[in-house]
């Protein structure tokens, strides 16, 4: 069985398009304006493009989910569905050497000190022993690899942390409490009220009328506002008990996992029928369920085939504004180095060449010739100058990191008591980036508030409440000194005058006479 969808793909794709045409329509994140129609076309030319459904699955079916594979290099297949596991750490433990020395030596000034250990290695051109600065360069290789491993081992530690999340996977005809690593592509899970979808699945079916489900998409999107999704009204009807759902056998064919994550086409074959399925019948992994008791799901895509794996790219070595300004430090350093031992050589060539010239009978002593010894001489004041680069910046820069994080994950200020979440350095080698903030994109207020409003002040029929701008009492500060309400209350707005608040008053709920009259109306 290859990864090809079978004979029947192509027909089954033209049948399914009027279908999803019309769900979209009445989605409510659907396109609903002029220019997100073009946006739709695009879209569909997308489809066009990769016109075959080369994603099969089959529920309830492991032995017929395992049998695809694909071609990786001549004869070497892989299975084409991915487990559940994500490994986000960047190395292992074969691995952790070299790619971390191949990422040290990306720094200039690494392959700056590498070059003069070099070069003090050779005796006729050395002028100090290459163990003195080939300790330290060990040192600061050993200090970076270490710091390198602690933040690794971190990332160890939260994939072990996801991956051993509980949920309940349909196992023959009931449902038994499995880690999320041990999802298989076209298992049924359920999930109840606040869990994690660990895949992308398709519902099925909810315990809320229609099979609605609602969802919290803030770790996708950072959207707080729920979000609704739908399961077929067809395993609505059907499936509705568990031993109806562990004979469940239909096949989803949809297209290959990408990372559009509001964008889904497929089709659901069962009993010789044909569904249309779309972006509204999909759970992404990541999502919370809200507000629904249970639903129950059919994993489509899982571990790094997931939309959410899918956007998050390759892990790539991350470098500072400051690690970037010091590569550029020491290449204009040590081509002012190199121009400066040039003029050195060729001055010591003119006076050589002057001493012989005078001293003739001392020739034995030169048998080289003038060029030989400028040559020799230039990489020997290049060692002599590599001072101007000192080993121990770096070295006291990688303390200064680790005591920086450090003291992050000790301060109380940057501790949010709410939800009992202290700060944490999850990398030691980026603290320089913190508060680095050049632009702000934001899509509307509640972003940066968190949608938490306080009241300030208002005016109900010419008679201000709330708390006055003062210089000593500036708008805004109700959040930590309470609302106040002036002490002369027969101003009248605009022209009002704003006395200093009294702070004797608590809220505006203590205010005598506050809910009686045209406040009263007002709020009610």
């Amino acid at each position: 069985m290859g990864d090809s969808p079978g004979r029947g793909a192509p027909q089954r794709r033209h049948r399914a398009q009027p279908g999803r045409a019309g769900k979209y329509e009445r989605r409510p994140e659907g396109p609903t304006s002029m220019g997100s129609l073009d946006q739709r076309e695009d879209l569909q030319d997308d489809e066009d493009k990769n016109s075959a459904f080369t994603w099969e699955v089959q529920a309830n079916n492991r032995a017929y989910n395992v049998q695809f594979k694909e071609k990786v290099f001549l004869c070497w297949q892989k299975k084409k569905y991915k487990t559940n596991v994500i490994r986000t750490a960047k190395y292992n433990f074969f691995s952790f050497l070299p790619l971390n020395l191949y990422e040290q030596l990306h720094r200039v000034s690494n392959l700056y000190f590498l070059l003069i250990i070099i070069l003090q290695s050779i005796p006729d051109i050395s002028t100090l022993p290459w163990f003195s600065l080939g300790a330290p360069m060990v040192c600061l290789l050993f200090i970076r690899a270490t710091r390198d491993l602690v933040d690794d081992i971190g990332r160890h530690k939260s994939d072990r942390t996801i991956n051993n999340r509980p949920c309940q996977i349909l196992m023959g005809k009931s449902f038994k409490r499995k880690k999320w690593q041990n999802l298989c592509v076209g298992d049924v899970v359920c999930l109840h009220k606040d869990n994690i979808v660990p895949a992308d699945m398709l519902l099925l079916a909810s315990t809320e009328p229609s099979s609605l489900c609602y969802v919290e998409t803030v770790d996708i999107d950072g959207e707080t506002n729920l979000k609704f999704r739908q399961a077929l009204m067809v395993t609505h009807k059907e499936l509705t008990s568990v031993k109806k759902m562990a004979s469940f056998q239909g096949t989803v064919t949809c297209e290959a996992p990408n990372s559009r994550l509001h964008h889904f086409v497929g089709c659901l074959e069962w009993n010789d029928k044909k569904y249309s399925l779309d972006i509204g019948n999909l759970l992404l992994r990541g999502c919370r369920i809200r507000n629904t008791d249970t639903c129950y799901g059919m994993v489509i895509y899982a571990g790094f085939d997931t939309k959410i794996m899918k956007n998050c790219g390759k892990i790539h070595l991350k470098r500072t504004k400051l690690d970037l300004l010091m590569n550029k430090l020491v290449v204009v350093i040590f081509i002012s180095v190199v121009l400066i031992c040039l003029v050195l050589a060729f001055s010591f060539g003119f006076s050589v060449k002057e001493f012989k010239g005078q001293h003739h009978y001392l020739s034995g002593l030169h048998a080289s010739s003038v060029a030989t010894e400028a040559f020799f001489i230039f990489w020997g004041f290049l060692i002599l100058l590599s001072v101007t680069i000192p080993m121990s910046m770096f070295i006291l820069s990688e303390f200064i990191y680790l005591g920086n994080s450090v003291f992050i994950n000790w301060d109380v200020q940057m501790y949010y008591q709410p939800q009992d979440v202290p700060a944490k350095a999850r990398s030691t080698s980026l603290n320089d980036h913190l508060g680095q903030v050049e632009y702000i994109f934001s899509d509307k207020t509640g972003t940066l508030t968190q949608n938490i409003l306080t009241f300030n002040k208002c005016c109900i029929n010419g008679r201000i409440y709330g708390v006055a701008p003062t210089p000593e009492l500036p708008a805004g500060s109700s959040i930590s000194k309470g609302l106040g309400v002036p002490e002369n209350q027969s101003h009248v707005w605009p022209q009002a005058q704003h006395p200093c608040p009294n702070q004797n008053q608590g809220t505006v709920a203590r205010w005598p006479g506050f809910f009686r009259g045209p406040a009263n109306f007002f709020f009610f």
